[in-house]
Formats: C-alpha cells, sequence, structure tokens
C-alpha cells in the first residue's frame, strides 16, 4: 500500500505538473521569499494576539467588568473574526492572497491601540470587534496564502508556518511579562502597533512582489456534483476538527494569565508566563510537525495531539500551584500544536481558499464560543472547572479524527 500512494502521488504530480503553465511553479529563490514573507505574516499574527492576550487583566481592571461581563467583551474578538472569514475568502479570490494579507496585517496592527482607550466592558466589546475582523481576516489570507505555496512546494509544511505564529505568541507574551509592570496597556500596545506596520510593510514589499503560484481548481465547476458534496462534506468536519482546538487555543489566550493570577496567586509577570510556556510548547511541537504528519500520517497525528492536550489541559485547569498548572499548559499546547494546522491544510487541499474560509470560519466558532461559555461556567462553578471544557473539547476531536480517518489522505489509522 505505501508503494501504491507513492506511485499514485507520482502520478497525481505528474499529471498536475502538465496541466500548470511553466511559471506556475515559482523558482527556488521566489519559493524561499515567499515563504519567509508568509512566515513573517503568522509570526506577526502571534506576536499582536499575544501581546493583546497578556494586557487583558489590566484591562479587566481598567474597566471594572465581572467575568462574565468581561466573557461577552471578549466574544467581540471571535464574533469580528468569524464576521469577516467568509468575507475574505472572497476577497482572497478577487484581489489574491497575497494583497489581502498585507491589508489585513496593517489592519490588525492598527486595531490594537483600541481597547486600552475603553472603559467600560461594552466599549472594549465593540473595539474588540474591529480587532476581531481584522484578526480573523489575516487568519483566512496569510493560511491560503500557505496552501497555495505548500501545493507548489508539494512538502506537508503547513506545521512550520503555524509554528512561526506560536513564537511570536511566545515572544508577544514574554515581551508583556516583561514591561507589564513598567509600562500602561496603552503605551505597551501602541508600541506593538507600530512594530506590526513595519514588519507588515517590509515583509508585505517581498509578497507584493511575487504572485501566488498558481493552483488549478480543486474541485472546478465541471466536477460531478457527488465530487463536490463529498468535498464540502470533508471541509465541513475537518472545520469541526479546528473548531475543538480553537477552542482551546482561544481559551489559554483569553482566560490562562487570569486563571494563574486570579486563582492561583501568580504575580502578572508569572502569570503572562503561563501563556508564553503554552505557546513555547505549541511552537516546539509545530517544528517538528512536518516530521511528525510524514511519519505517522495525518489521522494519527490528530488523534495523538487531542489525547495529549486533553490531558494536559486537565492538569492546567485543576492543578493546585502554579508550576504544577504550566507544566499542564506546557503539555496541553504540544498536544494542541499541530491539529489546527493540520485541519486546515486538508481543509485548503479540498476546497481551495474557500476550504480555508470556511473551515477557519467554523473552526473560531470555537472562540466564539469560549468566552460566554467559560465565562458563564466561571461565575457559577469557578474558572477551575470552567477550563476543564478544553480537555473535553480536545477529546471530542480525537473522536472525530478517529471516525473519519479513512477520509484523511496519509491518515494510518
Amino acid at each position: 500500500m505505501p508503494t501504491l500512494n507513492k506511485i499514485r502521488t507520482a502520478l497525481t504530480g505528474a499529471m498536475i505538473r502538465k496541466t500548470r503553465p511553466a511559471d506556475s511553479f515559482p523558482t527556488d529563490p521566489q519559493a524561499a521569499r515567499l515563504r519567509l514573507a508568509i512566515t513573517a505574516f503568522f509570526a506577526l499574527d502571534g506576536f499582536l494576539f499575544a501581546g493583546w492576550v497578556v494586557r487583558i487583566p489590566a484591562i479587566k481592571a481598567q474597566t471594572g467588568a465581572g467575568a462574565g461581563a468581561l466573557g461577552l467583551a471578549l466574544l467581540g474578538v471571535s464574533a469580528g473574526a468569524v464576521a469577516f472569514m467568509m468575507l475574505t475568502g472572497r476577497l482572497c479570490r478577487r484581489y489574491g492572497t497575497h494583497a489581502v494579507t498585507v491589508a489585513s496585517g496593517v489592519a490588525m496592527s492598527l486595531s490594537l491601540v483600541l481597547p486600552p482607550l475603553t472603559r467600560s466592558a461594552t466599549a472594549l466589546g465593540l473595539v474588540l470587534l474591529v480587532f476581531g475582523a481584522a484578526y480573523g481576516s489575516l487568519n483566512v489570507a496569510m493560511n491560503s496564502a500557505a496552501v497555495d505555496l505548500i501545493a507548489a512546494l508539494r512538502r506537508p509544511v503547513m506545521p512550520s508556518f503555524h509554528a512561526a505564529f506560536s513564537l511570536g505568541g511566545m515572544v508577544g507574551a514574554g515581551l508583556g511579562g516583561l514591561i507589564a509592570g513598567g509600562l500602561s496597556p496603552t503605551v505597551h500596545l501602541l508600541l506593538l502597533a507600530a512594530i506590526g506596520v513595519v514588519v507588515a510593510a517590509v515583509a508585505g514589499r517581498s509578497l507584493l512582489a511575487h504572485p501566488a503560484p498558481v493552483v488549478p481548481e480543486r474541485l472546478p465547476a465541471s466536477a460531478p456534483r457527488a465530487g463536490r458534496r463529498r468535498s464540502g462534506r470533508l471541509v465541513f468536519v475537518f472545520g469541526l476538527i479546528a473548531l475543538c482546538t480553537a477552542y482551546g487555543e482561544g481559551a489559554m489566550a483569553d482566560w490562562g494569565a487570569l486563571h494563574l493570577s486570579q486563582d492561583l496567586a501568580a504575580g502578572p509577570g508569572l502569570a503572562a508566563a503561563g501563556y508564553s510556556v503554552f505557546a513555547l510548547a505549541m511552537t516546539a511541537g509545530r517544528l517538528s510537525g512536518t516530521a511528525v504528519v510524514q511519519r505517522f500520517g495525518q489521522a494519527r497525528t490528530l488523534m495523538a495531539g487531542g489525547t495529549t492536550a486533553a490531558a494536559g489541559m486537565l492538569l492546567g485547569a485543576l492543578a493546585p500551584t502554579t508550576w504544577a498548572a504550566c507544566l499542564g499548559f506546557a503539555v496541553g499546547g504540544l498536544g494542541l500544536a499541530n491539529i489546527f494546522p493540520t485541519a486546515i491544510a486538508r481543509a485548503g487541499e479540498a476546497g481551495g481558499p474557500g476550504g480555508v474560509a470556511a473551515a477557519s470560519t467554523i473552526g473560531y466558532a470555537g472562540m466564539l464560543l469560549n468566552p460566554p461559555v467559560i465565562g458563564f461556567l466561571a461565575e457559577e462553578f469557578g474558572l477551575p472547572l470552567a477550563l476543564t471544557t478544553i480537555a473535553l473539547l480536545a477529546a471530542v476531536a480525537v473522536v472525530i479524527a478517529y471516525g473519519t480517518r479513512g477520509a484523511q489522505r496519509g491518515g494510518r489509522g
């Protein structure tokens, strides 16, 4: 069977090469520059988002919001993201993934200055709609650009792009932890916004100078209706897997630092370090993600990752000490590392930018769910118990991945 798969892959690659124009594959230097520019946007996304995350406790105190009100305000990030994701898929098809990536990167950088200017939970929720719209748009555009480049490279390197996101998150959280006591949220986030605009301009110049690789339609309009339905079902399934894990990533970003500071009496620096440990573990997992997927296949990668994440997040939520909770966060981050990028890459293979947009919209609905669910559960039962829902949804992702393992290309299950 492995030999047959290799033959089929080789024949498919040969057929694709015959159907593409000679310049549809970037040259090695072009591919390297494209990969570096796209990686920079993934890192920028993580850096800016983590910078916002570590200032949530300070902005919560500034607005005087309780756990429930804060949960509703944080819902603005996810609501704005989900609202713009499908629109971004259409914009990518019309204007190109590279142009939309650059515009979204600049928009996200500028919108970062808004949250610390608010003085109420309602105002915070409204400005987070804007920040979330830019965040969601950037995620769809850069993932679509990455899927096109991966198709040209013919290597499963999506985890390496998401490793850059995690590395950016780790740096952003670490920097936030260092300066949280010395700079106000307004000055801190204004500084990050300036850095973001500069990075987007520099990386964007390189990205706009090289057109995206020409990738044939995954399922052209002439394709049989049954094939299109199957593609749609695959996109939906991988979107559900993404949802289960995006819930956990979003919850860690929104509530991890608050859990350490509020429930375990950690100081501002140590509370920020908790998310940094989570991001570091995700970075390590994603840096090795390409080799893991090639070695074990997509199905086993998804199932093992979900199982590990469930165990780690149970420890992180229920541990009685800060250091034990950080250990749980690290294990959880390692488990979650390659689930989302693998799911989005598979959705992109099945449906192109539209598939990425649809799966991302479903996936980020997990981020839409976590603020109100955890916020209200925290008020009723306490934040530690509310955070165990992360482990529950990671286990659900394992069940879905196991049930659909036969449909996953390269899935050895």
